[in-house]
């Protein structure tokens, strides 16, 4: 019969002494001394050996292992460790194909959604310190929702906008009646968000304002001077490219700020409390937002802006938010029919024009996914505007 000392039975199934003393500690071994002193240990120790590492191979304990050679093996046991073990495996998957998405070998998309319901201030600012600029970073976080893909994303989604003046929900009758809400005649106006100036073309003919008009898309602030000079009012209209988080402007600069469908790039309730302070005493906020039209929306719809705007809101949470902030509220409507007409029938045709020349192109499908829930689903959401007064 074979005989192992320790060490060599240590290097045969390639564990450490200690651990083989420790086994010996908790009952798995049960070596022989001899009249020398050392420990000997015979074949069927080996094989008890080979048979407990083979068991602890399935994820049981060494107490678990021991029961299972000694007495039957109880599958209620094994049962539960299965099920802990796909666990396991599950969150391990999971983790592979995030560090997998994290060096552009995956998507990102519901990651980024992810954080941005948990941390959005957070996730911003490591969006920036990934190399994005701040109106990028804004931008995959409301439009192309994945860093892997978002410079091929926003070049589809720019070449369906560049064609169209409507970037959002309006039309001229809803700015002239949100307008007609505003107790007084503005002096000094801010848009914020202004787009290609279809509301500020508005705001000019009706107000006798000084407007200054804010973007950060140069292609857009472009066509609105070239709106402004041609209708002559490019001397009353001041042009800034700047950020909506970061407005250059001192405190009590306007009587009035006006946020048709943008205000959402920040969050909204943000935005109540950061541009706040530039209005004067009295002074009134304008903005429109996306809500909820129904205490019960379908699960297509919930799914669906789950996705692209977590942070939409009923019309009575967003009131609620805008007195938290100061505010009082003179006004609140739902755009009319017209206004999504004059924002989807236009880009419904330029998705058509375009999808030939780019059918696999994810800003092209995800634009045609909101239209077609446009087309089946409006009863349940809608842009609401919402006039409010500093108090």
């Amino acid at each position: 019969m074979t005989h192992y000392r320790i060490s060599e039975l240590a290097d045969t199934v390639g564990l450490s002494r200690s651990t083989l003393l420790y086994y010996e500690k908790q009952g798995l071994l049960k070596g022989k001394r001899q009249s020398n002193g050392y420990r000997v240990y015979s074949d069927k120790d080996l094989q008890r050996l080979r048979l407990l590492l083979k068991l602890q191979a399935g994820g049981l304990t060494l107490k678990e292992c021991q029961a299972c050679i000694e007495a039957k093996v109880d599958k209620a046991l094994l049962s539960q460790r299965l099920t802990a073990l796909d666990a396991e495996i599950a969150q391990k998957q999971a983790s592979r194909e995030l560090l997998a998405a994290l060096l552009g070998q995956g998507k990102l998309t519901d990651w980024h959604t992810s954080v941005d319901e948990i941390a959005p201030d957070a996730h911003l600012d490591w969006l920036i310190k990934q190399g994005l600029s701040k109106k990028d970073a804004l931008r995959l976080k409301w439009i192309s929702k994945d860093m892997n893909e978002h410079e091929q994303y926003m070049a589809d989604f720019m070449k369906v906008f560049e064609a169209l003046d409507r970037w959002g929900p309006g039309s001229e009758a809803d700015t002239i009646k949100a307008l007609s809400s505003v107790p007084f005649a503005p002096q000094k106006l801010l848009e914020i968000g202004s787009g290609k100036g279809l509301a500020t073309m508005v705001l000019a003919t009706k107000t006798q304002a000084s407007i200054t008009a804010l973007d950060n898309e140069d292609t857009a602030l472009a066509r609105l001077k070239q709106l402004a000079i041609d209708a002559g009012f490019n001397e009353r209209i001041e042009i800034i490219n700047a950020d909506m988080t970061e407005i250059p402007f001192a405190a009590e600069s306007f009587d009035l700020l006006w946020a048709e469908g943008s205000a959402y790039i920040m969050g909204v309730e943000k935005a109540l409390h950061s541009w706040k302070p530039l209005l004067k005493d009295n002074g009134v906020l304008v903005l429109s937002d996306l809500v909820w039209l129904t205490e019960s929306p379908s699960q297509e719809t919930i799914e669906f802006w789950k996705q692209d705007y977590p942070d939409m809101r009923d019309v009575a949470t967003r009131i609620e938010q805008a007195e938290a902030a100061g505010y009082r509220v003179l006004n609140s409507f739902t755009l009319s029919d017209d206004s999504w007409r004059s924002y989807f029938e236009p880009l419904n045709v330029r998705v058509q024009q375009l999808l030939p020349q780019l059918p696999d192109s994810a800003a092209l499908q995800a634009i045609a996914k909101e239209i077609r829930l446009y087309q089946r689903k409006l009863n349940e959401f809608g842009y609401q505007f919402f006039i409010l007064q500093k108090v």
